[in-house]
């Protein structure tokens, strides 16, 4: 395999520095894996991306699923590459949530991974409601509703011969950690997304197991970011060149706890939106927040690193602009984002609007013709180019983030001074100030490479570089490159926007 193009080289430290320890970050995101090489020195971060490989999905017979031995794959050869630039200390691997492989007696996988956009879950929801109503099952786990959390995943293939076999569950993280250590572990920042962690002990919620017939000796111990997850196999270590005795080190494994952890806020007040293929908005807290309006909104309390709570609601993010240029390049019309960007900022404003959450949006598909189909089936101009297009999703999405941030901000008590929006959508121009003019806060964007930086400073942290969360995200505020975005328009616009696609029918 030929070396790839390094796509990211962000050297933000003075060109003298000495540079005391390198750290390997395996990075999976729903569309790519990396693996990136972060060297940590005193008031330094410098950041390399040695391996970029792609994550496709492959469709069989039964559903979708990921295609996890390639990914493993990718990330061996990943891990070679930063064997190569020499000197790494730890490596640590951090991906999506809810999704997990089954092991059976003798520690082999059973099947394959399923994708949480297959749609074996439908119905699940109801017979999991059935045992554990709607408003009980978020009094114990202070979870958000969405149809492909663990829980409902694994009500899906109740009675089938793979999960009467299944003698282990390790989420995706977990189950690269142990075929790259042969350690089980899972990982209490993810593990909070499974729908089967009590909320407010941090512990596997044994009374909802029984109830829902799963066995409590599934779901392996409870790791916290930090924590030593073992020393890599003969088989890794030969292959990838690395020390057979570097430790891999337990992170914050899904890519928002990571994300959350690399934010440049020095100063209280703040809020965050992860922005990728979900945009997560919403507050850190020191405990979750279990109300019954809570639980109406549809607000999640998932864990972050040092016992902070992720207090936020899971939003479609870039996912409907990303289907829409797949769609479009099909069709041979032009895909270039900058172009596209351009395009939406001359399209006229608040021509159509849309709800990313909607059920419509959730699978792979042909989503400019959703959109239409949405904008018809509520009464509203139809987007007729593509910059209109896009348009409708950035100032909806923009919408989505003031309605998410003001509940969480009500929901918790707490006052928000400033967004800081962090991962690949901080790289979106118009969506940052859109988000900007829509909340009438001002927005902080950067870093880009927020879950790659949190993965890489929790390694620093357990090697005893770098000091508390405080420290960390005073780290990042001083050595990263940061935008800012005023409001600036008519807040008044931005009013009658929401209120008229709040008042829009629903998919029925």
């Amino acid at each position: 395999m030929s070396r790839p193009p390094r796509g990211i080289h962000v050297t933000i430290h003075p060109a003298s520095s000495a540079f005391a320890s390198a750290f390997a970050a395996v990075d999976l995101g729903a569309t790519s894996g990396r693996v990136i090489v972060g060297r940590v020195g005193q008031d330094n971060l410098d950041l390399t991306e040695v391996h970029r490989f792609p994550n496709t999905p492959v469709r069989l017979a039964d559903g979708l699923h990921w295609d996890v031995l390639a990914l493993f794959q990718g990330l061996l050869d990943g891990l070679r590459e930063a064997a190569r630039s020499g000197g790494i200390i730890s490596l640590g691997v951090d991906t999506w949530a809810v999704d997990y492989g089954l092991l059976d007696a003798d520690g082999a996988l059973l099947g394959h991974p399923f994708h949480y956009r297959d749609s074996r879950t439908d119905g699940a929801v109801a017979r999991v409601w059935a045992e554990v109503g709607a408003e009980e099952l978020y009094g114990i786990t202070g979870l958000q509703h969405l149809p492909f959390n663990t829980i409902f995943q694994l009500a899906s293939c109740e009675g089938t011969a793979q999960r009467d076999a299944a003698r282990t569950l390790l989420l995706i993280p977990d189950l690269l950690i142990h075929w790259l250590t042969g350690s089980i572990g899972a990982e209490e920042t993810n593990a909070s997304t499974t729908g089967l962690l009590d909320a407010r002990t941090g512990t596997w919620s044994k009374d909802l197991l029984h109830r829902l017939s799963l066995d409590f000796a599934l779901l392996p111990p409870l790791r916290s970011p930090g924590d030593p997850a073992g020393t890599l196999l003969p088989h890794v270590a030969a292959y990838t060149g690395l020390d057979p005795r570097t430790p891999v080190t337990t992170v914050a494994s899904h890519d928002t706890a990571s994300a959350v952890v690399a934010l440049p806020a020095t100063e209280p007040g703040f809020a965050y939106i992860s922005c990728g293929t979900w945009s997560l908005a919403g507050l850190e807290l020191d405990a979750p927040v279990m109300s019954e309006a809570s639980r109406a909104a549809n607000f999640t309390n998932e864990r972050g690193i040092d016992g902070t709570v992720r207090y936020l609601r899971n939003i479609m993010g870039m996912w409907l602009l990303e289907e829409c240029r797949r769609t479009w390049k099909k069709e041979d019309l032009p895909t270039h984002l900058p172009t596209l960007l351009a395009d939406a900022a001359r399209a006229e404003p608040f021509g159509s609007l849309v709800d990313p959450d909607g059920p419509e949006f959730l699978a792979p598909g042909d989503m400019p013709s959703r959109i239409r189909e949405y904008c018809a089936r509520t009464g509203q101009r139809i987007p007729g180019s593509q910059g209109a297009v896009v348009r409708c999703i950035l100032e909806s999405l923009a919408l989505a983030h003031r309605r998410a941030l003001q509940l969480a901000a009500e929901l918790a008590g707490r006052d928000i001074t400033r967004i800081h929006l962090v991962g690949g959508g901080s790289r979106n121009d118009l969506l940052c100030q859109l988000t900007a003019n829509a909340t009438g806060l001002p927005v902080v964007a950067g870093p880009t490479e927020a879950t790659a930086l949190g993965n890489i400073l929790v390694q620093a942290r357990a090697a005893g570089l770098v000091g508390d969360l405080a420290d960390m995200r005073r780290l990042i505020a001083t050595t990263q490159h940061l935008r800012h975005y005023t409001p600036q328009g008519d807040i008044a616009a931005w009013d009658r926007a929401a209120t008229r696609l709040d008042s829009a029918p629903r998919n029925p």
